[in-house]
C-alpha cells in the first residue's frame, strides 16, 4: 500500500458513491450508460472471484466486496426501479465487441491458462475500456449533468493515480513488474484525456 494507490482507491470509492447519489436524490439515472455499469460489474466479478478463497487483507475483502455489490446494485437499480428514465436509444455503443476483443486478448497474454489467471486477465482488459460506452453517450449528446462529469471524472482520476502506484512499486520493490496491467492501465488513461480536457476548462 502506497499514498498513490490508496488516493487511487479513494477516488475510485468517491467516483462510486457520486452516482449513486445522484440516482437516489435524482430518482434517475439520465446520462448513465448501462452497458458501461454492466461491464464494470463484469469486471469485478470476473477479478474477484477468489474473494473466498485468497485472503489479502481485511482492507482488501471489503474493497472486493463493495465494488461486486455496488456494480450489482447500480445495474438493479438502472434495470428496475430507475429503468423508465434510462436512454436506452442514446446508449448504442457496441460492446460485444469490447468483451469479445478482451476474451480473446485474455487467452493470448493470460500468463497461466487456468480459469482463475484467464478470468483475471479478461477483466484487466475489459476495464480499460469499460468507460467507452459512457463517453460515447456523453459524446452523443454534446453534454452531461454535472455530477456525472464529476462522476467520470473521479473514475478517471482513479486511474491516472493507478498509474503513479504502478511507477511507485516498480523503484520499490525489486520483482515487481505486470506489462499486461500497465499496458492496460495506459489505453484506459488515454481513452479520459479528452474528457479530462473538457472538464477542466469547464
Amino acid at each position: 500500500m502506497n499514498i498513490f494507490r490508496l488516493t487511487g482507491d479513494m477516488m475510485h470509492l468517491a467516483s462510486i458513491l457520486i452516482l449513486l447519489n445522484k440516482m437516489h436524490t435524482s430518482k434517475s439515472c439520465a446520462g448513465i450508460s448501462f452497458k458501461t455499469q454492466a461491464l464494470y460489474l463484469a469486471v469485478f466479478v470476473a477479478r474477484y472471484l477468489d474473494l473466498f478463497l485468497h485472503f489479502v487483507s481485511l482492507y482488501n475483502t471489503l474493497m472486493k466486496i463493495f465494488f461486486i455489490a455496488s456494480s450489482a446494485y447500480i445495474v438493479y437499480l438502472m434495470f428496475n426501479p430507475l429503468r423508465h428514465t434510462y436512454d436506452a436509444p442514446l446508449d448504442t455503443f457496441r460492446v460485444e465487441y469490447l468483451v469479445g476483443i478482451s476474451a480473446f486478448l485474455a487467452l493470448l497474454f493470460t500468463g497461466k491458462y487456468n480459469i482463475d489467471e484467464i478470468l483475471w486477465t479478461f477483466s484487466i482488459f475489459l476495464e480499460s475500456v469499460a468507460i467507452l460506452p459512457q463517453l460515447f453517450q456523453m459524446t452523443r449528446t454534446g453534454e452531461a449533468e454535472t455530477i456525472t462529469a464529476h462522476y467520470v471524472f473521479a473514475l478517471g482520476a482513479y486511474r491516472a493515480l493507478y498509474l503513479f502506484n504502478w511507477v511507485y512499486r516498480y523503484y520499490t520493490e525489486p520483482k515487481y513488474y505486470d506489462v499486461i496491467v500497465w499496458i492496460a492501465g495506459l489505453v484506459q488513461t488515454a481513452l479520459y484525456g479528452d474528457f479530462f480536457y473538457i472538464y477542466f476548462n469547464r
